[in-house]
């Protein structure tokens, strides 16, 4: 675990910070799936009481990202080939339906949002940075959810991402997968701004469906070898 980091006891509640950086740590790989959390080297890390650290892991665990266990404590979620498969289908659904909802009810400034969000995908990937990726690709989602305008489909995808932030880094660190998810998302914009809402519909659900292929082939990958 990295050292101690510790948190800006300003603007956001301090346990709103800490579960920023927590979950930081486990989407940035600081923390394997699988790996226990225990409290005292975390408060160490953080500077914060064990109070916080416990709220904290209580929302990541409502998110998905940490679950607990029986007489061994907090760990970071593991989802298994079968878990994951169901996410992405989940997940591919709605995201159609987000970007041709999109398509036909953002405004014009939502539009504009879209594609400056594009650029700060763009951006972020020029970099090796794996959060500032990651970060670059929350924004562009949560401006396709938000134009959206529908308060369930934002409900329904921000419980499916939050899971899916467990996965993301296996996809985007493959070769060649940063620029093949570069040129989805840049389809996604060009149907939406053409005002053409199957074809959105279509192209998000591609970018998922694509997403999730590679996904499951690391992880089906990454079984067998620890079966061999």
């Amino acid at each position: 675990m990295a050292g101690a980091r510790g948190v800006t006891r300003v603007a956001a509640p301090l346990r709103m910070q800490v579960v920023e950086q927590l979950r930081g740590m486990i989407v940035g790989g600081d923390f394997a799936p699988g790996d226990r959390l225990v409290e005292a080297p975390l408060c160490e890390t953080f500077g914060v009481s064990r109070t916080v650290v416990r709220e904290a892991i209580r929302q990541l665990e409502s998110e998905g990202l940490i679950t607990i266990i029986a007489n061994h404590g907090p760990v970071v979620t593991e989802l298994s080939a079968a878990d994951t498969q169901a996410l992405y289908e989940v997940r591919m659904s709605l995201e159609g339906l987000a970007g041709m909802l999109f398509t036909q009810r953002a405004s014009q400034e939502q539009r504009a949002e879209l594609v400056a969000a594009l650029d700060g995908v763009a951006a972020a990937f020029e970099q090796q940075d794996l959060r500032a990726r990651l970060a670059a690709k929350d924004r562009f989602y949560d401006v396709l959810v938000d134009g959206a305008g529908n308060a369930m489909v934002r409900q329904m995808l921000r419980g499916i991402h939050a899971r899916v932030q467990l996965l993301r880094g296996l996809s985007l660190q493959a070769p060649g997968r940063a620029d093949a998810s570069l040129a989805e998302l840049r389809r996604i914009v060009e149907a939406a701004t053409a005002e053409d809402a199957d074809g959105a519909r279509i192209a998000c659900e591609e970018h998922v469906r694509e997403a999730g292929k590679l996904v499951l082939e690391t992880l089906r990958r990454n079984d067998s070898g620890s079966a061999s």
